[in-house]
């Protein structure tokens, strides 16, 4: 069931956090919130998280506690944080990519650190990607160790390690400037992005390659390694971003030396809440790329605002 797994994951981190972080007060910002199980009618699913929570800290063994229902509830609440432009807070989406989860593709789990509503720390375990690159364009690749974890530092860039803990190797996105040689990632689902709109920006930048269509922040991480050398995220109109579905991710990016942008080439603003205030979508490649993405994004936008 995702909504155990999901939920589990977020308590688990939480508690790691507060285990660890012991300076200053502790802030969360994350997508759930306890109220649904607290109703009578989840008491079933409620047993199911603390039993999973509690089995998965006796066998990992780091932490030598065992949580309460109530414990479980406290543990998802500490995400219930607005963040804001001031202070510290952890951002956490315990599993992005809920299709490619269970679809059995792509997700991952991903954490930032905002500090003063800039992020300054980002990281993305990816599970289901290979630790060497994407090789072909379905997502996944043969015989490649699977699972990567990518980390940045603000100011100290990008590195990838396996989930085992392999020494850390740094990252750094491609050098590519010729945008007929780019391949570009976008959301597996069409429901997330708008897959007409993207193909329009690629024709008019001359791009040759198919898009590479996979689920979550993974496409950040294999961005900032230099799998492929775009990234387009164009929502349906009215669509909020949230914070956590690209905090941990556009730093790994910009510390492997990329840019994250929103249409406009404006900075992703993480200060203003749980919601990014982003103009039509977000684009992230490299220093050389973006100056002609930018454009064929803008000319794409304008040719669509006409035909609608």
């Amino acid at each position: 069931n995702f909504l155990l797994v999901h939920v589990g994951s977020q308590v688990l981190v939480s508690l790691a956090l507060n285990m660890e972080v012991t300076s200053g007060s502790f802030s969360m910002v994350a997508e759930e919130d306890s109220e649904d199980l607290r109703k009578d009618s989840a008491e079933e699913i409620l047993e199911h998280i603390t039993d999973l929570v509690n089995e998965t800290l006796a066998e990992d063994g780091s932490y030598n506690i065992t949580l309460s229902k109530e414990g479980i509830l406290s543990a998802i609440d500490t995400g219930k944080s607005e963040g804001g432009p001031s202070g510290r807070h952890w951002v956490l989406d315990p599993i992005d990519g809920t299709k490619g989860f269970l679809r059995g593709g792509q997700y991952a789990i991903a954490l930032a650190l905002l500090d003063e509503g800039k992020v300054v720390l980002g990281v993305l375990g990816c599970p289901n990607l290979p630790l060497a690159s994407i090789s072909n364009l379905n997502g996944s690749s043969s015989g490649d160790q699977m699972g990567a974890l990518f980390s940045a530092t603000v100011g100290c860039g990008a590195e990838v390690e396996s989930l085992e803990g392999s020494p850390p190797q740094k990252i750094s996105v491609c050098t590519i400037d010729n945008p007929v040689n780019a391949s570009f990632f976008e959301s597996y689902e069409g429901a997330h992005t708008m897959h007409d709109l993207t193909g329009s920006i690629a024709e008019k930048l001359g791009v040759q390659a198919p898009p590479v269509r996979i689920d979550s922040q993974a496409k950040y991480g294999a961005l900032a390694r230099g799998d492929g050398a775009i990234y387009l995220r164009f929502p349906h109109k009215g669509y909020k971003e949230k914070i956590w579905d690209h905090a941990a991710g556009a730093i790994v990016v910009t510390e492997a030396g990329g840019v994250v942008t929103d249409a406009s080439g404006n900075d992703l603003d993480f200060s203003k809440g749980r919601f990014l205030d982003v103009d039509t979508g977000i684009i992230a490649t490299n220093k050389q790329l973006m100056p002609s993405l930018l454009k064929s994004v803008q000319e794409a936008i304008k040719e669509k605002s006409q035909l609608d």
